[in-house]
């Protein structure tokens, strides 16, 4: 008699792999989670086990590269003893070093609608996770007890820490140089840039983070689709 054919076992990695796999083959989503599960030797429930949805499981991609990059960086002793703006740096370069070892999922996902706003929306869950994560490596430029002042300061250190986030990866997806060095050029000078206005007096960084901009938008980097 024939032993009974043990069930492929599913995991979270696994799904996403598979997911991961079949967009950048095909160029777009699957049609259902039946079809998916079925290409893939699963049950549709195996599948919910892990996401409601294939728009959760987009959303919960970049939240894993965040979750990811924390884990990176916290196993680094020497980590633990940067300021807050090395800090922040080596999230930007751990982050946006798994991302590019997974560029082409990621630029199908944020690319994938015509309406770019729907394609910001897959970074809706990522954006709640490092808004939470500022907070805890941002010191605040003024020290006030008054607890609705602090919220306000902690909101306006939070957004301008998220757009900044942003800014960097709006550059990323456009930067075409050799193993993406414009891009840590870009990390470098917008963190000292950012953090000398807003901990200090504006310094000679800004300018150079300005004339780095400029320089790059006259090279076309910004107009490029």
């Amino acid at each position: 008699m024939a032993a009974p054919k043990k069930k492929k076992t599913i995991s979270e990695d696994l799904i996403v792999s598979a997911y991961t796999d079949y967009c950048l083959t095909h160029g777009k989503k699957p049609n259902s989670v039946y079809e998916f599960a079925k290409l893939n030797g699963m049950d549709e429930s195996d599948f919910y086990q892990f996401f409601a949805s294939f728009e959760f499981l987009e959303k919960q991609y970049f939240v894993s590269m965040f979750t990811y990059t924390l884990e990176l960086l916290e196993k680094n002793e020497a980590f633990q003893t940067y300021d807050s703006a090395n800090k922040l740096s080596a999230f930007y370069f751990t982050f946006f070093e798994m991302a590019t070892a997974n560029r082409s999922f990621i630029m199908h996902l944020l690319k994938e609608n015509k309406n770019a706003m729907k394609n910001l929306g897959k970074l809706s869950k990522l954006r709640e996770v490092y808004l939470d994560y500022a907070l805890t490596v941002l010191d605040k430029p003024i020290k006030i007890e008054q607890e609705t002042v602090v919220k306000i300061q902690d909101k306006v250190l939070q957004e301008a820490s998220w757009l900044q986030f942003l800014s960097i990866f709006n550059f990323w997806m456009k930067d075409e140089s050799a193993n993406f060095e414009k891009t840590d050029i870009f990390i470098e000078k917008s963190v000292k840039a950012s953090f000398d206005l807003a901990y200090n007096i504006p310094t000679q960084s800004i300018v150079d983070f300005g004339k780095f901009l400029w320089k790059e938008q006259m090279n076309g980097m910004f107009s490029k689709s």
